[in-house]
Parts: C-alpha cells; sequence; structure tokens
C-alpha cells in the first residue's frame, strides 16, 4: 500500500484493496475517503464493497466520486467536509492525484498559502505546478 503524507491529518494512497482496511485503522487512520467512481474498478472494488471492509475495520468511509466534470466547488467543499471530520483521513483513487488535487483546492479555498500546497503536494509526490491558475481562483473565491 502506498500511502502518502500531505498533512499529518491527511494523506492520499492510489487504488486500495478489500484487504488494505484493517491495516489503514492500525496505521491510526479514521476514515477513508473513496475518490474513485465505481465505472472505473472492478465490482469487487465498488464503493459498497469497500465500504463493508471499511466498517468491519473500525473506519469511517466517505463515497465522494471524483473526475473532471465532478470537481466542482460545492464537490470540494463536501470533501474538506469530510476530510475534517474525522482525522487523520486517507483519501484514494486510481493513482492518488485526484485525491490531492481536490485537497489543494480546499485548502486554497481555506486560505492556506498556495506555495505551501505546492510545496506539500510535491513532498508527497505530485507536482500540481500547473494547478496554480486554478488555485488561485478558489483562493480569491473564498
Amino acid at each position: 500500500m502506498d500511502i502518502r503524507e500531505i498533512t499529518p491529518a491527511y494523506s492520499v494512497a492510489p487504488q486500495i484493496d478489500l484487504n488494505d482496511f484493517p491495516a489503514i485503522a492500525a496505521a491510526g487512520f479514521k476514515a477513508v475517503i473513496c475518490n474513485r467512481p465505481d465505472p472505473e474498478i472492478p465490482p469487487s472494488h465498488h464503493a459498497a464493497e469497500m465500504q463493508k471492509a471499511a466498517h468491519a475495520a473500525g473506519l469511517v468511509f466517505y463515497n465522494l466520486p471524483l473526475t473532471h466534470h465532478t470537481m466542482t466547488a460545492e464537490v470540494i467543499a463536501q470533501h474538506m467536509a469530510y476530510a475534517e471530520e474525522n482525522t487523520p483521513v486517507l483519501a484514494y483513487c486510481a493513482s492518488g492525484t485526484r485525491c490531492t488535487v481536490a485537497w489543494a483546492l480546499g485548502s486554497a479555498a481555506k486560505g492556506m498559502d498556495i506555495s505551501e500546497i505546492l510545496t506539500k503536494s510535491s513532498a508527497a509526490g505530485y507536482a500540481l505546478d500547473a494547478l496554480r491558475p486554478s488555485l488561485e481562483v478558489a483562493a480569491a473565491q473564498s
């Protein structure tokens, strides 16, 4: 499992497996956010199945599938609400990039310094420099 810490309260990962939830709980996470739409993955990893496994491990599970079309300000705000409700939280998608982008946009909207956002993302292995204009828009709308 490739877990990458963005902040002490928020980490991301590429697609996790049903069997990963006990280790996720043992690592101290309280919740998992699924940002992966079901049509991208086999039925064995659909959100409903992942939720059952998460709950069995004592974790809160949030399903918030993200695509380029659904990554709106409202959805980003919901993502951040989930991310702050039960920390630390692990968010996953195909590669961790969507989860990192959602965190970056939400953090900018909450007033975090854009350079700090880009530094934290880069340190976790997600170079989001091209996202700077969108982060500036998100920051200006806060």
